[in-house]
């Protein structure tokens, strides 16, 4: 069968899914395998319980198989993506890539949510901005859509370059190109390089970089880009910078040269460059000011990214799905700035704060060297506590309470009873910090 041929059974059955869990009547089910599944297997399961059609790259076994409804392909991970290519190549409209060490979730949200105020705009769900996640996002883009966001997340060279090609993005977005996923990409060089098969792309193809004008790097990354629109604190199309009226206590506000005050649900300094470039993409998409000051303002962090959680009498700060060196660091260094509500702005910062920090993956023969920098880093601050877990955190020596895992850390959180604090919580996903705020039995 001919990726056109699928594609007119797309066209009548145009909801894919690739988990019989999840499967819907009428869905057309994508039979993918890894190294600890095989979605061959599960098959005749998801015809029995609708599927219109199974695409599978394993013959079928059983002689009663619905041989009708079992559409045989070489490779079904490479059809998907074929697929996706196909009706990619049906729209027109701007689709914008995003891709980036830091912040590129909370970027997707906030550009879409801006863009959504006046047009009709697709984007990624959740963190499906992988190889599999990303195909099921441009087929999820239907005939009515006037815009596509499309998160890409990368941990090694050429990724990106791939996912390009079946996304073919007009217009791009790289937040930063930090400390982040050196074992697989190979020191910090090979994350710019990375992250930079975007600009690559946009380079090649006539197309738009949005660029954080602040970041030499990506001044020099971006050259030879044929359209740069600029946003940064200074010397950009569009300029913005912390709100000095703000009590850093609470929610950051970001005072946009020319326009409006925006008083977000986001916490942390940090977020800045993800509100700026929310606002320079609605600017160019003439989407007016009073439109782009309420979309980012209703725009709530969820999926423990920066949520701001009262407890009791503490102020919880839980930005725990994921972390690397170059967001530790700055998180840790807004959180030592930021002055309690309904106290007086201080140099010196309160001595009522709680740091619970997860230890950081995939940094390779760098995750000691970056582990120490951290420890290092809060040394220089005081706190009334701070807890370390897991991983490479073990193998220092430091002055700091330790734990193997969150499990241990929420059973000390619980019994310490932490009064009027303020805490933040925050580790990469394989430390599930989160848990450190459930119920302990």
């Amino acid at each position: 069968m001919t990726i056109d041929q699928l594609y007119q059974i797309f066209l009548r059955h145009p909801s894919v899914q690739t988990d019989t869990r999840k499967l819907s009547q009428g869905d057309l089910f994508f039979a993918l395998k890894g190294p600890n599944f095989n979605g061959n297997l599960f098959a005749a399961q998801a015809l029995e319980q609708g599927a219109a059609y199974a695409v599978i790259d394993e013959a079928p076994t059983d002689d009663d198989a619905p041989l009708d409804r079992l559409i045989l392909v070489e490779d079904v991970l490479t059809t998907l993506q074929q697929l996706a290519l196909h009706h990619r190549r049906q729209f027109s409209i701007p689709f914008i890539g995003i891709t980036g060490s830091n912040g590129k979730t909370t970027t997707k949200e906030l550009v879409h949510a801006v863009l959504a105020s006046t047009y009709i705009t697709y984007t990624t769900q959740g963190n499906l901005n992988n190889h599999i996640g990303i195909p099921l996002t441009i087929l999820s883009v239907k005939k009515d859509a006037q815009f596509a966001v499309i998160e890409m997340g990368a941990n090694h060279q050429k990724e990106i370059e791939g996912y390009c090609k079946y996304t073919l993005p007009t217009h791009g977005i790289i937040t930063n190109a930090g400390r982040a996923h050196l074992e697989g990409f190979g020191g910090p060089e090979g994350v710019k390089k990375g992250k930079g098969e975007l600009y690559d792309f946009l380079r090649s193809n006539q197309g738009t970089a949005f660029v954080m004008w602040d970041y030499d790097y990506l001044r020099t990354m971006s050259q030879g880009i044929p359209h740069i629109i600029k946003y940064g604190t200074h010397d950009a199309d569009v300029t913005g910078n912390v709100s000095n009226t703000t009590d850093t206590g609470s929610f950051l506000s970001v005072d946009i040269f020319g326009g409006p005050t925006i008083h977000t649900q986001l916490v942390g300094d940090y977020n800045l460059p993800n509100v700026l470039v929310a606002v320079t993409v609605g600017r160019h998409f003439k989407i007016p000011d009073t439109a782009i000051r309420a979309s980012i303002e209703a725009y709530a962090p969820s999926n423990s990214r920066s949520q701001l959680i009262q407890r009791d009498s503490n102020h919880i700060i839980l930005d725990a799905y994921n972390a690397n060196p170059s967001s530790m660091r700055a998180a840790i260094e807004n959180f030592a700035r930021l002055v309690p509500t309904g106290t007086s702005a201080s140099p010196e910062p309160t001595n009522n704060k709680v740091l619970i920090l997860g230890a950081m993956a995939e940094l390779g023969t760098d995750s000691l060297a970056e582990h120490q920098g951290i420890v290092d880093l809060i040394g220089q601050y005081p706190w009334k506590e701070v807890v370390l877990v897991g991983g490479d955190f073990q193998k220092l020596t430091h002055p700091y309470k330790k734990f193997d895992n969150s499990q241990q850390a929420g059973e000390w959180f619980k019994q310490s009873c932490p009064h009027n604090a303020y805490i933040l919580i925050k580790g990469s996903r394989s430390t599930k910090m989160e848990e450190v705020l459930q119920p302990t039995t």
